[in-house]
């Protein structure tokens, strides 16, 4: 998972790549420290072709204010540079993995 380190860099990664997960943290979440390997491994073993990157919300606040964040952890998936799927907070892996398998299909095979 890559380190985005500028809003260019964030914007030249979803004009690249059909499909993108972000998942946006803060260095004090607890929770996202947890959850982020889960989310790495789930979507390195069903979405190979998916791009993955990690903002830190508390670095960049004004990339995560661009893209609605302000709760950690979020994860946002996008699918040809557009947003189509959003979790905030408590949810399940099994769930973010149910919901990414439709549009990736559709896109990829």
């Amino acid at each position: 998972m890559k380190t985005i380190q500028s809003i260019p860099e964030f914007d030249q990664i979803l004009a690249e790549n059909d499909a993108v997960l972000a998942y946006f943290s803060t260095e004090t979440c607890s929770v996202c420290h947890v959850l982020k390997p889960k989310v790495i491994e789930m979507v390195s073993e069903a979405f190979p072709k998916m791009k993955m990157v990690f903002v830190e919300s508390d670095k960049l606040p004004e990339l995560a204010a661009q893209n609605r964040v302000f709760t950690a952890p979020t994860v946002v998936v996008f699918f040809a540079g557009r947003e189509t799927i959003r979790k905030s907070r408590a949810f399940g892996v099994e769930e973010l993995r149910s919901e990414i398998e439709r549009p990736y299909s559709l896109m990829f095979e």
